[in-house]
This record gives structure tokens, C-alpha cells and sequence, in this order.
């Protein structure tokens, strides 16, 4: 039997997209997002993550409380056995570190009984798209010592089950550097406080990849960030969750396709868990973020906009049922 996974998903639905904007439509309904969420879920005491946005910039007042963007207070979501994946994003064009750790201080006193995972910064590899991390400066030193302070304020506050990492997208060629560098400017300590290390990954969506193909894919992309990135960097050890995977439907993608492919990935990554120390995997996203737009951002939901369910839902809640 393949390692059980710890699954989830993003329940919002607003979406950034590869401009530096925001792909957004009708607002989300909580009582329509709890029901799809106990269905995922399956059964109250299966353990089930759902991701949530927050972000620091120049303007944010320290001293709290900090509201979740995406989606709108999203610790109403975090009961009957679910929890929050919760992502501080850091978006300081001052390069403001210590406002930014001190803001993540302030995220796990408010969020730390209902977190179980939170990930400090999102994409910081990531340099052309102003919505991401690694746009900003010192987002380096931000991880690093971020990091530290929230495994400190969690240590102090008793909360010993919240782990804490970052993540990345694919990193090739020069690229994967970005790994070592953090771990040359952290060090030890760094190595030591990271319970875990995320991985954005989207097969088939930007650059397509031919149905026959995507399980190979899947499995040397993978395989490719185990063996070529985090091993040389000191991280091989951590276990890799997958922090954002989708597909989306549309014209000339089709919904019975996008329920092949999360078929697909997700059982490459049930397959390979044990193996590659992967620990869990986070669907991106339960819905649509406007089903009548066109564009590639606005229809990466296992549900349309009004929370119609598409046939990649059912084939996702079953994935959960065998693997979870």
C-alpha cells in the first residue's frame, strides 16, 4: 500500500495570474465552501488542509490581527478535523525583514491553534511577477529569518504540531541555486527549523506536455527537485509537499480532461511518496474564479464559479478516499 497523503485545497476565489494581476468573479459563498469541504474531506477525523493567503507589504499595521485575503477569514473553515495551510506572503518593496518576522509572529499567535502548516512567502524564486515573492527585496534573508521566528513564537506558545517551510516553483539549470543560497545564508539553524519544503507545480497548463507523456512528466519533475535541487542544497531529508498543483478547463480543455490529469498527478504522487519523501498534496482550486471568463487563471476550479461540481471533484474526493 502507498503512503497515505495529507490532502487539501485553496477554497477561494481569487487567483493571481501571470501579469501581476488578479483573476477574480463572484464573491465566494462560506456555506457552499463548507459543504464541498466536508465532501472532500470525507470524514471528520481525517486530517484535510485548506490553504489560505495573507501577505505583508509596506502599508500592513503590526500589532494585529491580520485577515486573510484569500479566502476572507478562512479559519471558519478550519473545524471538524481541517486546518489551516496558511501562506504569509512578503511583499515589502522596502525590504522590510523585521516587520515582516514580526508580522509572522502576530500570524501564529492568531492562527497558531488552527494552523497546521505555514509557509513562509510563496514562490520567492519567482522575479518577473509582481504578485510573487521573489519580486521584492531581501526575500531571502525574509525566509530564512522568518523561518526562525515563527519556530520560535510556536515553541514559546506550545504549539509544537505547526510546521513551518517554504516553497518554490521547478527549478532548472542556474535556478536550482536559489536553494543552496538559502541554506548558505541560514546555515544549520535554518536546515533545523524547517519541518518541510513546498512545491508549485502545474503539468500540462503553461507548457504543454502530450497525454501519453504526463505520468513520465510528473514523475521526473519530481524526481528532478528530490534528487537535483533539495539533496545538493543540505534539504534532501524534508519531506516535499505539493503546495499548489491544478489544471484548468476551458476552451479546448475540456472538464473530462482535467479529471484525467488530477487523476494522474495525484496517483504519480501517491506512488512516489514513500520513496521521495512526499508528504501531502494541496489542490489549487475548489472553484473557478469566473467561470464565464476565458482566460487560463479565471477556471482552475474542481468546481465551476457557483460551486457546480465538475467531474475532476469527484475524481479528487475519491483520490482522497483511497490515499488519504
Amino acid at each position: 500500500m502507498s503512503q497515505r497523503l495529507l490532502f487539501g485545497v485553496y477554497p477561494g476565489g481569487v487567483t493571481g495570474d501571470d501579469s501581476g494581476g488578479l483573476a477574480s468573479g463572484p464573491p465566494d459563498d462560506p456555506e457552499r465552501v463548507a459543504e464541498a469541504l466536508d465532501l472532500l474531506q470525507g470524514r471528520p477525523e481525517r486530517p484535510f488542509l485548506v490553504r489560505a493567503y495573507t501577505a505583508f507589504d509596506d502599508s500592513t499595521g503590526l500589532g494585529g490581527p491580520h485577515a486573510t485575503a484569500a479566502p476572507e477569514d478562512a479559519a471558519r473553515y478550519a473545524v471538524r478535523g481541517r486546518r489551516l495551510d496558511l501562506v504569509a506572503q512578503y511583499r515589502s518593496a522596502a525590504g522590510d525583514v523585521d516587520g515582516y518576522c514580526q508580522f509572522l509572529r502576530e500570524l501564529v499567535d492568531q492562527y497558531g491553534s488552527v494552523t497546521s502548516t505555514l509557509q513562509v512567502t510563496e514562490e520567492p524564486n519567482e522575479t518577473t511577477n509582481p504578485v510573487l515573492d521573489g519580486c521584492h527585496p531581501s526575500v531571502r534573508e525574509a525566509i530564512v529569518r522568518g523561518v526562525a521566528a515563527v519556530k520560535e513564537r510556536a515553541r514559546k506558545l506550545g504549539y509544537d504540531e505547526l510546521r513551518v517551510g517554504f516553497n518554490t516553483t521547478p527549478l532548472f539549470g542556474p535556478s536550482a541555486s536559489f536553494m543552496a543560497q538559502l541554506t548558505t545564508l541560514g546555515g544549520p539553524a535554518f536546515v533545523g527549523d524547517l519541518d518541510y519544503v513546498g512545491f508549485d507545480f502545474f503539468p500540462d497548463v503553461f507548457r504543454p506536455v502530450a497525454d501519453p507523456e504526463l505520468p513520465s512528466a510528473v514523475e521526473g519533475l519530481l524526481r528532478h527537485h528530490r534528487d537535483a535541487v533539495l539533496a545538493p542544497a543540505g534539504l534532501g531529508h524534508l519531506p516535499l509537499h505539493i503546495t499548489e498543483h491544478g489544471w484548468p478547463t476551458g476552451e479546448e480543455r475540456p472538464p473530462h480532461r482535467q479529471a484525467e490529469v488530477v487523476d494522474t498527478v495525484v496517483r504519480a504522487v501517491a506512488e512516489l511518496a514513500e520513496e521521495l519523501r512526499l508528504s501531502g498534496y494541496t489542490h489549487f482550486a475548489l472553484r473557478d474564479a469566473d467561470s464565464s471568463r476565458p482566460g487560463l487563471f479565471h477556471r482552475f476550479g474542481l468546481t465551476t464559479d457557483d460551486y457546480t461540481p465538475k467531474p475532476a471533484f469527484d475524481t479528487y474526493r475519491a483520490l482522497i478516499d483511497r490515499h488519504g
